[in-house]
């Protein structure tokens, strides 16, 4: 998946780069072994959500999505084209998005409306969400927190992609949120922490919840910008960005050689 989204981003000459290659380990655990959701139930009222926050790292949705056959992967080699349903945030004309997303601080807000009304309808599905830390901030995310806790929404599961940096660099030096944790508890969630490169981490933490009863669950998934890259690993220069030819041959190299010890 990693090899596929920088290929993809490489022909595009657009892509945020570091941020899809933190949460791609999530968006593989999620969708091969979490949710019940695939191309035949998509439209089915029992299905999973599973709404991507964190908007602008939709390549490795994109990825994701086409391993699991929602459409084929031919059509990512429109990335970012004129008249493309692939663009750089994802929209509903996309089979397999729910929601169009990008605009920071919108996902949870929206995954709470879904989960209180999937308990006044006595459904069982689950609610899933993947927020970035920069984005984390965003009012509306804290309103959304409140609101979750207050309406007990133990089908409701919020990942923080924590790779610890944004756009204009680490986040304790542009907006400082730690301690997360503690401040997820105050709010009234339940909340792990788990390795976010770690599949078998990630699938323990995400697929035997609630992690108490009566709570929304808070997944902080540690993880680094640019994962699998060594010169992107941690480098906030790789927020947004395109490879060389020659970093892109490189960036293979790594990952293929890193695919052969699997």
């Amino acid at each position: 998946m990693r090899k596929n989204l920088l290929k993809y981003i490489y022909k595009a000459k657009a892509g945020h780069t570091g941020g899809s290659l933190s949460c791609v380990d999530t968006l593989n655990v999620l969708y091969n072994r979490v949710l019940n959701v695939d191309p035949n139930n998509f439209k089915n009222p029992d299905r999973d959500r599973y709404i991507q926050s964190k908007g602008h790292c939709v390549e490795a949705l994109f990825v994701t999505l086409a391993d699991r056959g929602f459409f084929p992967e031919s059509d990512l080699e429109t990335l970012c084209k004129y008249q493309s349903h692939y663009i750089g945030h994802p929209t509903k004309k996309v089979n397999g998005v729910e929601q169009n997303t990008g605009a920071l601080g919108h996902g949870l807000p929206i995954c709470v409306g879904e989960a209180i009304a999937a308990k006044l309808d006595n459904k069982t599905h689950r609610v899933y969400t993947l927020i970035g830390d920069g984005e984390l901030p965003e009012g509306s995310n804290w309103e959304a927190f409140l609101s979750a806790a207050h309406y007990k929404l133990d089908n409701l599961y919020a990942i923080l992609d924590y790779n610890k940096q944004q756009i204009t660099g680490n986040n304790s030096d542009v907006m400082n949120t730690a301690s997360v944790a503690e401040k997820l508890k105050a709010f009234g969630w339940a909340v792990k922490e788990v390795d976010g490169h770690n599949l078998e981490a990630l699938e323990e933490a995400l697929n035997n919840g609630p992690l108490e009863k009566g709570k929304p669950n808070f997944i902080i998934a540690h993880t680094i910008k640019g994962k699998g890259v060594s010169y992107m690993e941690g480098n906030t220069k790789w927020h947004h960005g395109v490879p060389t030819p020659e970093q892109y041959e490189l960036a293979l190299s790594e990952l293929t050689e890193a695919q052969a010890l699997i």
